[in-house]
């Protein structure tokens, strides 16, 4: 056989090699955490620890709304599966627990990771490794930094946010009171005071005090505030040491009016540290925050208690079972609108393009230019045991805007609360 018929099929099958390798090229390989009928997501979450009461609900409440996301078919046929890993609220633990995460579990993503210390701890991590890092559960404005982590993006509405909205209806409805502010030692504080100091004025604090999470103590706190004149004080707390001013404070004899970031004002937790008998004495008025359907008759909150009875054994239900579901809620919209095939550049693709809606009172602000979630607030106040929206609906055009009043309809539910393309 000469040296020449001996080369074709050589050269036929270099070039089918090399015809398979551009096919396999030009198809997308799947994304980690992606087969046929399941997509794995997971969270870091503190189940123990300072903050675990309350936060520890959130993971549950999310999981249960994916329970019954798959029972009804799932999103474009894929069960949803939630690791959830618990980091004790501490920034060292974060760390490992987010990479067994992403190195052992392999999940798709990484879903509302709790807490400024902690994923404060991870997000370089995550964005050097193009995780999505979605919907972190922290008002911190960090998060929205699409040009520095690209692949972060908030939930809550940041502590900025937040704060000025609760200062502008402070000063309305409390007029020339003494002001005063008891934040964490962290991230989570410094913005909030930032917020406060934007409307109320560089001198606008009679007294600013901080805690830390490590001492379940703030008794030399809320004494200094005391001493100060404070007649509302704003809390930039965790619901455990919210129920600890207040708690401190009656010990002192010390009546303020106190107004907190929605991280720490939800009332069922608070109930749950304070005790039934004493908690609606020590909360009449207190004033919150929140940006999540919330009032006793609305549908997204029926839906969500039939969830929590079926799918959570009933788990007492609060402002953080709530929170829990519409974070999942909103992860199963983007997923729907990542496609049939959902890799991790598609979700952010889904997210960045402003298609999604969430379930808020106010309108998610996902875009290229904005990886914040909720740009206004409502103000809530407890009254005879029952914590409800009232007065105006604020909004902004972000951490650096004035807050003014929203005049829009919230999110309707549509359906059975099931997201699709």
């Amino acid at each position: 056989m000469s040296q020449r018929s001996r080369s074709v099929p050589a050269v036929l099958a270099v070039a089918a090699l090399a015809a398979a390798g551009l096919s396999a090229c030009s198809t997308p390989e799947a994304s980690p955490g992606v087969t046929d009928d399941t997509i794995t997501v997971g969270t870091h979450t503190p189940l123990t620890g300072p903050a675990a009461a309350g936060y520890s609900s959130i993971s549950a409440a999310t999981k249960a709304y994916f329970d019954y996301v798959n029972d009804n078919g799932g999103i474009n046929g894929r069960s949803i599966e939630y690791v959830v890993k618990d980091d004790g609220y501490n920034p060292a633990t974060t760390q490992t627990v987010v990479r067994e995460l992403v190195q052992e579990d392999e999940v798709f993503a990484v879903l509302n990771g709790l807490g400024t210390p902690t994923h404060s701890s991870v997000v370089d991590y995550l964005n050097e490794n193009e995780v999505p890092d979605l919907f972190v559960a922290s008002g911190s404005p960090k998060w929205d930094q699409p040009g520095t982590y690209p692949w972060t993006f908030a939930y809550n509405a940041s502590y900025i946010v937040e704060a000025k909205a609760l200062a502008t209806y402070a000063k309305e409805t409390w007029p020339g009171k003494t002001y005063c502010v008891l934040g964490q030692d962290d991230d989570f504080g410094t913005d909030f005071t930032t917020g406060l100091i934007a409307v109320l004025g560089a001198d606008g604090l009679a007294s600013t005090q901080t805690y830390s999470v490590s001492v379940q103590d703030v008794v030399a706190q809320i004494g200094a505030m005391q001493a100060a004149g404070c007649e509302v004080n704003f809390l930039a707390t965790v619901n455990g040491f919210t129920a600890l001013a207040l708690g401190t404070a009656a010990k002192m004899k010390y009546q303020a009016q106190w107004v907190s970031s929605s991280s720490g004002g939800d009332y069922p937790t608070l109930v749950g540290y304070l005790g039934e008998d004493v908690a609606p004495l020590l909360l009449q008025g207190f004033v919150s925050s929140n940006y999540l359907p919330f009032s006793p008759d609305d549908e997204w909150v029926a839906l969500f208690r039939e969830i929590n009875d079926e799918y959570n054994g009933g788990a007492q239900f609060s402002g953080n079972t709530v929170f829990g579901m519409s974070v999942g809620y909103l992860f199963a919209q983007a997923l729907a609108k990542a496609g049939d095939d959902p890799t991790r550049e598609s979700v952010l693709d889904a997210l960045e393009v402003g298609a999604l809606t969430g379930n808020g009172i106010v309108p998610l602000s996902f875009s290229k230019d904005s990886h914040a979630a909720f740009e206004g607030v409502g103000i809530t106040a407890v009254d005879q045991g029952v914590q409800d929206y009232v007065g105006d609906v604020f909004t902004t055009d972000g951490g650096d805007g004035d807050v003014v009043p929203y005049t829009g309809e919230p999110v309707a539910l549509e359906g059975d609360g099931i997201p699709t393309a």
